[in-house]
């Protein structure tokens, strides 16, 4: 049974540190392949800075083409509104639990909140978390630490923000480096982010 991390973002747009942490999960740890879970603009609020879903996915395909076990998924695009991660794990478990394991690659960051998430004990149950060092403030729980589910994985901490780059492409900076160049070339045929 392959095991998949389930990677979720808004990917708006994919960058290097996406792509370069992915990478590292699937290379250095048990998991098999890495989905990229593109999450949908919610119809409760329109982000003027949000890229419709279809274009996001589309860079998510690009920027992982090249990479036989990084894949994009939009699966969350037919779920209902708001979505939340434990709805997912269940649709997607019913959908592939014969052939595939689920589990969830998450910042640090995202763990130190992770007794907020809905249904957080029934993701824990179910799932392992693959954990990626972020520098962030406070601390996570106790019962997080030493948690046999909970993987923290050493890959490099990625300081690249997807915000960093709208907003400095906007501002006219190159911010081509930051980008696969397969994203970068739709990016600018589309003329995003100006």
């Amino acid at each position: 049974m392959k095991q998949v991390g389930l990677y979720f973002g808004t990917f708006n747009p994919i960058h290097v540190g996406h792509l370069i942490i992915a990478n590292h999960m699937v290379e250095f740890s048990d998991l098999d392949e890495v989905w990229f879970v593109i999450t949908p603009q919610s119809p409760f609020k329109t982000k003027q800075s949000l890229l419709h879903n279809n274009h996001r996915y589309q860079m998510v395909y690009e920027a992982t083409a090249a990479y036989a076990k990084l894949k994009p998924s939009k699966i969350e695009f037919d779920l209902p509104q708001p979505n939340y991660t434990a709805h997912t794990l269940v649709h997607l478990t019913e959908q592939y639990g014969a052939e595939y394991r689920f589990c969830l690659i998450m910042g640090e960051d995202n763990l130190k909140s992770f007794h907020k998430w809905k249904n957080y004990e029934v993701i824990l149950e179910n799932h392992d978390l693959y954990v990626y060092p972020r520098i962030s403030k406070g601390k996570v729980e106790h019962r997080f630490q030493e948690h046999p589910k909970i993987h923290k994985v050493d890959a490099p901490v990625m300081e690249i923000s997807s915000t960093f780059i709208r907003r400095n492409h906007k501002a006219g900076k190159n911010i081509k480096p930051l980008l696969p160049e397969a994203v970068w070339n739709y990016m600018d045929e589309m003329n995003f982010y100006r």
